[in-house]
């Protein structure tokens, strides 16, 4: 196999079409290395996201169930949550661990981070551990949110993850990364 000389894109021109408080979507006029140009090939923008892996004290895993409205559908997941501006990833995780699902825990620990969706996307995804989590306020849910709090043993997550019963992405990375990150 050969290596090639790979090159950047050169942005031409860009243009917010979509900026609110859950979307900021730009279209970009790219000159591609090939000399072709094309049009408005979008980008979803953002500060990224945090995914949290809460253990509790008997070494079960937090996890929330949740209405998702892009796929309508009710999923399992770890506790998640966007960046707020001005906000590090380590205390958004810390926050959304908490309103999510009442529980606090240990300083999170950054495990990994990730791309989330390099093909058109900006966000990355940080990846935290949080030990000794346990209740410690009432879930405090944003205007969208509805959450239910389970907990689930360290080889049930992995399972989960591997079944489809965790489907994004994201989670599936996120469960996966973590167990490995604990040996197990």
């Amino acid at each position: 196999m050969s290596e090639r000389h790979l090159r950047k894109w050169r942005v031409l021109s860009s243009e917010y079409r979509i900026e609110t408080k859950f979307l900021r979507l730009r279209a970009d006029r790219v000159e591609l290395p090939s000399g072709v140009v094309v049009e408005d090939y979008f980008v979803r923008e953002s500060r990224g996201f945090c995914v949290i892996f809460a253990l509790t004290p008997d070494q079960h895993v937090l996890l929330v169930r949740q209405y998702k409205h892009g796929i309508a559908e009710i999923v399992t997941e770890l506790p998640a949550g966007m960046i707020d501006e001005g906000e590090t990833p380590e205390a958004c995780a810390a926050r959304e661990l908490l309103e999510e699902t009442g529980f606090a825990g240990t300083q999170p620990e950054l495990v990994r981070t990730f791309l989330a969706d390099p093909t058109n996307a900006t966000a990355h995804f940080h990846l935290y551990l949080v030990r000794d989590a346990v209740p410690t306020a009432d879930q405090r849910f944003d205007v969208t949110e509805e959450i239910d709090v389970k907990l689930a043993a360290l080889d049930e997550v992995r399972a989960m993850a591997l079944d489809g019963r965790i489907a994004a992405g994201s989670q599936v990375a996120a469960a996966l990364v973590a167990l490995a990150h604990l040996g197990r």
